[in-house]
């Protein structure tokens, strides 16, 4: 080889490491400036999620309150059913008066008075059994390949013994035989 050709070799060389360096660089500035941005985006989504949250709490706040506010036992006893009826809540084996004061935005005090007064059920535990006794017996119908045990977590029961004693308790028969017999009426 000529010199004349190594030496523009040479030039090449030196001009691609300079590329290189400089692409290398830029590389360094665009997964700085990438990580930069990622942050903020990672800032920005927490934010609003933040302030969503905070948003849900502060509505749920104003809702207590105003429910707490309710005087007239009609109108809460009516607030009462909306939410079960909305939201479903009694299927849910951990729901419990304590929840449902908490639903609400009132006082277990306030709640056990409400139950004393407007329901037949003289209790806010006896309304989620009777609840939950009626959509095991609803499911125990509709439902005739569920197993009782499914039945019982679907309609919010604990376990199937609490299920069955509600049952019996309600119709004088016991799951199966409830079963049996709509299936006799067939």
């Amino acid at each position: 080889m000529k010199a004349e050709e190594i030496k523009k070799l040479q030039d090449e060389v030196t001009f691609l490491r300079g590329e290189v360096e400089r692409l290398t660089d830029e590389l360094v500035r665009m997964v700085s400036r990438n990580l930069d941005l990622s942050e903020r985006l990672e800032y920005d989504v927490d934010l609003r999620r933040r302030t969503q949250a905070a948003r849900e709490i502060m509505e749920a706040r104003v809702e207590r309150q105003r429910n707490a506010d309710l005087q007239d036992d009609a109108q809460l006893m009516a607030l009462v059913e909306i939410h079960v009826e909305k939201e479903r809540p009694h299927l849910r084996p951990d729901f419990n008066p304590a929840a449902m004061a908490d639903m609400l935005g009132i006082s277990m005090t306030r709640l056990y008075q409400l139950f004393r007064h407007q329901t037949i059920h003289r209790t806010p535990e006896a309304y989620i059994d009777n609840l939950r006794t009626l959509a095991a017996l609803r499911l125990l119908r509709e439902k005739p390949n569920y197993t009782i045990a499914v039945i019982a977590e679907e309609a919010g029961f604990s376990n199937v013994r609490t299920l069955q004693r509600r049952i019996q308790d309600a119709i004088g028969m016991s799951p199966v035989d409830y079963r049996l017999m709509l299936n006799r009426d067939l």
